[in-house]
């Protein structure tokens, strides 16, 4: 899956779809494009606020239009590694306590760059193998 179609999958089609899985590759691409975007808006916030007072209302939209999709790629991300979605919860939860965070978001980190469970696991087909990419075009 390449950079476009990792956009497209996950705000067009899968914008909150908590089923299935998600590949490697469409997790990264859109993880890219998601905090290049972010990047893009601090450097046109940071200059616009030179003659403007408001300029946190744009990053609140755009912290609630990527909020959804987010957290759907991680659970199906989960769901390709044959974990459930609830572990991002616990992830989510060890964010909030001293010392454990570093190690919460380390997990996480590793847990998304390792390769998927190969061929179908209790939350679908591999979204890797020519028969899932059959199925969607069917």
């Amino acid at each position: 899956m390449g950079f476009g179609e990792a956009i497209r999958t996950v705000l067009t089609e899968k914008y909150a779809t908590f089923s299935g899985r998600a590949s490697r590759s469409e997790y990264w691409w859109f993880q890219l494009f998601f905090h290049s975007l972010l990047a893009c808006y601090f450097i046109v916030s940071t200059v616009i606020a030179a003659t403007t007072w408001n300029t946190s209302i744009g990053l609140g939209i755009l912290v609630i239009a990527f909020f959804l999709p987010q957290i759907a790629l991680a659970v199906r991300r989960l769901h390709d590694r044959n974990l459930s979605g609830w572990w991002y919860l616990g992830f989510i939860i060890a964010w909030f306590v001293p010392y454990l965070n570093l190690l919460a978001i380390i997990t996480l980190i590793v847990l998304f760059a390792f390769p998927g469970t190969k061929g179908p696991n209790k939350f679908g087909l591999d979204p890797l193998s020519p028969q899932s990419s059959a199925e969607v075009f069917a």
